[in-house]
């Protein structure tokens, strides 16, 4: 099956469900068409009894008619239509006895022997006397009595092969009704299973363009299935090394230019200094507030150099790290106490709450996370606000909200707020803008222990919430 295409396992999902609604449609085409011959055949022995039934009693009628006329006049035409009449009589009688197996052949022997009887006075009773006519009298007496027998018991055949049809007509439903739910059922099992073999490839697909989007290149794509989908695997996975490729060169040159500016930067840094300390001789004021001004661009952009290189080593330092059980908001406490400064500074208020819960991961890493949450939620905080820290443990991962009272971030930036050197719209008033590296180095960080961060609606202010498994 997996030397298919996709194309070729739809098409041959759709020719098996539709082989099987056929043969059951066929099938059931060849039931009714079963059940209408045989109730087109009960029909028929229903009519043919009730005739022949009739006929009989007819007959009967007809043979005493003529004998009793023969023997008042004496005319052998009467005689003859006796004998046309008993003729009659016994083909319907050998009608009867055969459409009736349950018959008792003493029934057919007596009635026979009757007819009998009846003829042998019209051939020996003496003409246009008294004599013959108790005799005739005796031998048609019992005739409509078998009659009556006689049409009952086809009556009782009508009525036996009735029910006989309702059973089998009964029968087939039941079986019709298995099988169509059998087909059914075998027709939803085809689908789930194709279904099943087709939308896992693509769910793998749609799996690793979603690794790639995020950039997590380290997980090489492997896509089973169909050829064709197989095929689309290989050139993910090739696409994932080339980007892979491409951003260990990206790493490399921003180390290498990163590098390379520091020292001429160091050295211009110095002769600003030196500048400033009048070691050349003394300065105006204009010369000074030149002075100044090299000397607060040269530190931010000594910043933005520090921050292109911290980015980098965050990135090689999320592919190594060393888990040990670590109590988060213990942690998280610790990360508040580096940052105790800044907070009051601005008078905010930081809060930790949560129960202790512990999770295997790198200390260092996750409270470097920590820190720059709660960095970025003090740059945006108003003077005097609170932070919010809120741990809680989910059943299968731990989840630490962070809560602020700042600006928020605008509806446009929600997507890209994690993206490397991505500034939002909304800055902090005041302040010196970043260099949108923060978050960044947060979901690096939270993506090596296999967890997540996400940005959630909030009325007020910014709500970050991080999710890690308890075995990261």
């Amino acid at each position: 099956m997996s030397r298919l295409s996709f194309r070729q396992l739809l098409f041959a999902a759709f020719i098996l469900i539709a082989g099987v609604l056929t043969a059951t449609s066929v099938q059931a085409l060849l039931t009714l068409e079963r059940l209408a011959r045989l109730g087109r055949e009960s029909a028929a022995q229903a009519v043919m009894l009730t005739e022949q039934s009739q006929r009989l009693s007819e007959r009967t009628l007809a043979m005493e008619r003529s004998a009793r006329q023969f023997l008042v006049l004496d005319d052998p035409v009467f005689r003859e239509r006796y004998v046309a009449a008993w003729q009659d009589a016994n083909a319907a009688l050998l009608a009867l006895g055969g459409a009736l197996p349950g018959l008792p052949p003493a029934l057919l022997a007596e009635w026979r022997a009757q007819g009998e009887a009846a003829w042998d006075v019209l051939k020996t009773a003496p003409r246009r006397k008294q004599a013959g006519h108790p005799a005739l009298h005796k031998a048609f007496e019992r005739l409509p009595a078998l009659n009556d027998s006689l049409a009952r018991a086809s009556k009782s055949e009508i009525g036996r092969r009735g029910d006989a049809l309702l059973g089998e007509l009964e029968r087939q439903r039941r079986l019709l009704a298995a099988l169509v739910g059998g087909a059914v059922a075998l027709a939803a099992l085809l689908a789930a299973c194709f279904g099943l073999v087709l939308s896992r490839p693509l769910r793998r697909i749609e799996s690793a363009i979603g690794l790639l989007g995020a950039n997590r290149l380290d997980q090489a794509i492997s896509v089973g299935g169909p050829a064709d989908t197989r095929r689309l695997g290989r050139q993910l996975d090739w696409l994932r090394q080339r980007l892979a490729d491409l951003d260990a060169d990206k790493e490399r040159f921003l180390r290498h230019i990163s590098h390379e500016l520091k020292t001429p930067l160091a050295a211009l840094r110095e002769g600003v200094a030196l500048l400033e300390d009048e070691v050349a001789g003394p300065l105006t004021a204009g010369q000074r507030e030149i002075a100044g001004i090299l000397r607060h661009n040269a530190a931010s952009l000594q910043t933005q150099i520090e921050d292109l290189l911290r980015y980098n080593t965050a990135a090689f330092d999320a592919q190594h790290l060393q888990r040990a059980s670590v109590d988060v908001p213990a942690l998280l406490r610790a990360v508040v106490d580096g940052q105790r400064l800044q907070c009051q500074a601005r008078r905010l208020r930081v809060e930790v709450r949560g129960a202790p819960v512990s999770a295997l991961a790198d200390a260092d890493k996750l409270s470097a996370a920590l820190a720059n949450v709660l960095s970025n939620a003090v740059r945006f905080s108003p003077e005097g606000g609170a932070i919010v820290f809120a741990v809680e443990a989910g059943p299968e991962a731990l989840r630490i909200d962070c809560s602020d009272e700042g600006p928020g971030v605008a509806p446009q930036d929600g997507e890209r707020i994690f993206e490397p050197f991505y500034q939002g719209a909304r800055q902090a008033a005041g302040a010196r803008n970043g260099n949108g590296i923060g978050l960044s180095i947060v979901r690096q960080y939270v993506a090596a222990h296999h967890g997540s961060v996400a940005l959630l609606p909030s009325a007020t202010g910014a709500h970050f919430r991080i999710e890690l498994p308890y075995d990261a």
